[in-house]
């Protein structure tokens, strides 16, 4: 038996632990809707049971229901920066795509700022990097955040569109693999891993473990992609990205490969400026046209 004074304690700690655990805040909206596009926060689920991912939701005016873009951010192995990163939002693009209809969810990744929890998504050490590993990893953590959307009645459940960026579009290549009807089309920003190897522009980790993970991806995809990186990307260079786009497709995978024209200082950064979505409009709206004509579920 238990002294009584530990025994008190004991009581005291369960019962502070269950009320801890019933002020989490429940995962769906966390407030009210603002500006700019009725930005709102939500928390959406993720693969971890004890990480709640914070992300933001933009959308059109009116009830819908609206078709379903996910923006998939960048991200590093270095956990004091992962720690530093403010919220994800991608502004200028979530603008572009709500001005087209659609409702935008930025989900930030368990391991990652607000969010944290563990870092699922880790790589492991630059020489026995596992990419394919961390590439599914993100795809799953991607998967987790919309399940939750796409139950709302003011989204379309078919036809999802997923627009990744770095880190976020290695996962979105590993999602390459699901449903066309699920997934209408794949838009990939700078896809890769393990750039910038030890700080170093122009390098990257284990660059044909990389190779091979693509070619691991592009083997089982069925939504076509939209490769994209600028001419001055110093962390997948317009010649390493097209030799990683190649193993994709000869791996049987569908990919349109395309050279952006350089911009500001580090092209990898493109997408979350208003210039370099300027930059992309006409890419985005040619694989937006492409995507298949889907039919919503009945509720």
């Amino acid at each position: 038996m238990h002294p009584p004074n530990l025994l008190f304690a004991l009581v005291l700690v369960a019962a502070l632990g269950v009320k801890a655990a019933s002020a989490q805040p429940a995962l769906g909206a966390q407030g009210a809707e603002g500006e700019p596009h009725r930005l709102q926060q939500w928390l959406v689920p993720s693969p971890d049971p004890a990480t709640a991912a914070h992300a933001v939701l933009f959308r059109p005016p009116g009830e819908g229901p609206f078709p379903l873009a996910v923006i998939a951010h960048a991200s590093t192995q270095n956990v004091l920066r992962r720690a530093q990163m403010p919220q994800p939002e991608y502004r200028a693009l979530a603008g572009w795509l709500v001005a087209r209809g659609f409702a935008v969810l930025v989900p930030e990744r368990p391991g990652h700022g607000a969010t944290g929890g563990k870092y699922l998504e880790d790589q492991g050490g630059c020489d026995e990097a596992d990419y394919a590993k961390s590439g599914r990893v993100t795809a799953d953590e991607i998967a987790a955040a919309v399940g939750l959307l796409r139950k709302q009645s003011f989204i379309r459940p078919e036809g999802m569109v997923v627009i990744g960026h770095s880190a976020g579009a290695w996962g979105a290549l590993a999602l390459a693999g699901e449903d066309p009807k699920e997934i209408a089309a794949i838009i990939a920003f700078a896809p890769g891993r393990g750039g910038h190897a030890n700080d170093f522009p122009g390098r990257v980790c284990a660059p044909h473990t990389l190779m091979a993970a693509a070619s691991e991806f592009g083997k089982a995809a069925r939504v076509k992609v939209i490769w994209l990186v600028a001419a001055n990307d110093s962390y997948f260079s317009p010649a390493l990205s097209r030799q990683l786009a190649d193993a994709f497709r000869g791996a049987g995978g569908k990919a349109d490969f395309h050279v952006l024209p350089a911009h500001g200082s580090e092209g990898h950064w493109l997408v979350e400026t208003e210039g370099g979505v300027k930059l992309t409009a006409s890419e985005l709206d040619r694989a937006l046209k492409a995507r298949p004509a889907t039919t919503a579920k009945k509720r």
